[in-house]
């Protein structure tokens, strides 16, 4: 059984960020798991936790800002996460804001510098922290996720039309039981096509998060919406591996090949058979190329 200690809490000014580590036998080189669009940390499969573990990592994991147990800003005019692409105006926060959250964690951690694996949303913030505090950043592994400096329609052009057009248009009710539902019709809506979904497993593992965070478009939208005014990805120095699943229902692989381009020395490696999910099959792969990155 894999355990987590308890929530503990980082701060970044006004802003708690929660966040735990696993406490299965592991090595000693830490690793931060950063979290996709709206989603608590209890979305990381356990499963590819201990894989990382058993690869000689320490692996916490957090809540962004905006999700989970961690603070949630204040309403703005924006509360799709499509618009929030194109709005400036109303942004509660800034891209280097979240960026900066994960360095509060890695502080409260005791970490000097940690490996980062981001997925989705999580690999662009993941980016942009190899970018903000390249010090602090030992190796990067960006999964299914767009060029940390895309915005607008340069963000767009990765994402698949059909597959948002159906994520705006599922409503659920705001109850645990919505939570739920919502957390389920996602899963159905992203996994991987080669590895069928067992849809019970699904059901008890979205049970047991019940995260309104997959459903709340204000959230996903103040987060989606935060400008990144850094650099340009190409100014990228750590070592780093893409990651993208072939069949990604919702982020084009053409966006991680895009990210592999632009950052020096940077790997591209295609999942066969994967969506914009990690299912288990892919689990000790995944732990063994990070290790292997880790190793250069």
């Amino acid at each position: 059984m894999t355990t987590w200690t308890p929530t503990r809490r980082a701060r970044n000014g006004e802003v708690e960020l929660a966040y735990d580590e696993l406490t299965a036998p592991q090595g000693k080189a830490p690793l931060l798991l950063v979290t996709g669009l709206g989603v608590s940390r209890l979305w990381w499969p356990d499963g590819l936790a201990r894989a990382l573990a058993a690869q000689g990592f320490a692996v916490a994991r957090y809540d962004q800002r905006d999700a989970g147990e961690s603070t949630h800003l204040p309403p703005t005019a924006t509360g799709n996460p499509i618009t929030a692409l194109f709005r400036k105006r109303g942004a509660s926060y800034t891209a280097e804001d979240m960026t900066d959250d994960a360095i509060a964690v890695m502080d409260a951690l005791g970490w000097e510098s940690a490996h980062l694996l981001g997925q989705s949303l999580g690999g662009a913030v993941a980016q942009r922290i190899a970018l903000r505090h390249p010090g602090r950043v030992r190796t990067l592994t960006s999964v299914s996720a767009v060029p940390g400096d895309a915005a607008g329609l340069g963000a767009l052009r990765y994402i698949r039309l059909r597959t948002l057009g159906k994520l705006a248009r599922m409503t659920y009710p705001d109850t645990p039981e919505g939570d739920i539902e919502a957390g389920i019709a996602l899963a159905r809506l992203l996994h991987s096509p080669a590895h069928p979904l067992d849809e019970q497993a699904v059901r008890d593992s979205v049970t047991s998060l019940a995260d309104p965070g997959v459903r709340d478009g204000h959230s996903q939208s103040r987060q989606i919406g935060a400008p990144w005014h850094g650099p340009a990805i190409s100014r990228i120095t750590v070592p780093t591996l893409v990651l993208h699943g072939a069949d990604d229902p919702l982020v084009k692989p053409a966006a991680g090949r895009a990210v592999a381009a632009r950052i020096p020395g940077a790997r591209f490696v295609s999942l066969p058979g994967v969506g914009h999910d990690l299912p288990e099959p892919v689990w000790n792969d995944v732990a063994m190329r990070v290790r292997r990155l880790a190793d250069r």
